[in-house]
């Protein structure tokens, strides 16, 4: 894929770029997005952290003991989303996403999408070796 990331500015615009995709995916989906999102990256992952991510409905169901609930939900609806997400990296980095693995956490509020990418082949990824 062509027009990847690499210097700091570029990485910056694509981490950029993956925080409004996913968030904006959020919030199409659930109705509502976080609050914060921040994106870190790697050489071969991108780490998507999203604050404040629950709806009421599911902020009532974790305030009455019911979080395995709505994780068992969050699980079902990452997985589905698992194409969608990883398209909107791929097309931000220009590299094939390999691996998805999502995780949500009660107290602090927040989900981590974390996404590992194809080896980098460029001349560029070499010299950084």
């Amino acid at each position: 894929m062509e027009g990847q990331p690499h210097g700091p500015r570029d990485r910056g615009k694509a981490a950029a770029a993956i925080s409004n995709a996913i968030a904006g995916l959020h919030r199409t989906h659930y109705g509502r997005g976080p609050t914060r999102t921040r994106t870190v990256m790697g050489s071969d992952y991108v780490i998507c952290f999203l604050e404040d991510v629950y709806t009421p409905v599911e902020r009532t169901l974790i305030d009455a003991g019911r979080f395995d609930t709505v994780r068992e939900t969050r699980i079902a609806f990452q997985d589905t989303m698992r194409e969608a997400f990883s398209a909107a990296v791929e097309e931000a980095v220009g590299r094939k996403v390999i691996g998805f693995l999502s995780q949500v956490h009660v107290n602090p509020d927040l989900s981590i999408e974390t996404f590992i990418l194809e080896p980098d082949s460029t001349p560029e990824a070499a010299a950084e070796g």
